[in-house]
């Protein structure tokens, strides 16, 4: 069997916890963000973890991260 390529694009927006969780980066960091409160802006700065079953996804398609 051959290796399995790795997905870099997916693999360079996520990284593993050391409990083997998935986390990546609040989306919408970019631009327009004068007209978003204190709180979302702030609520932006922070990394999310992944919900199961994208977890799933990534996992298969990011065999050796």
């Amino acid at each position: 069997m051959p290796k399995i390529k790795t997905h870099k694009a997916t693999a360079k927006r996520f990284t593993k916890t050391a409990g083997d969780k998935l986390k990546k980066r609040k989306a919408g960091q970019d631009h327009f963000n004068s007209r978003e409160s204190g709180n979302t802006t702030r609520k932006k700065r922070r990394d999310i973890l992944v919900t199961k079953t994208l977890e799933k996804t990534i996992k298969a398609i990011t065999p050796y991260n």
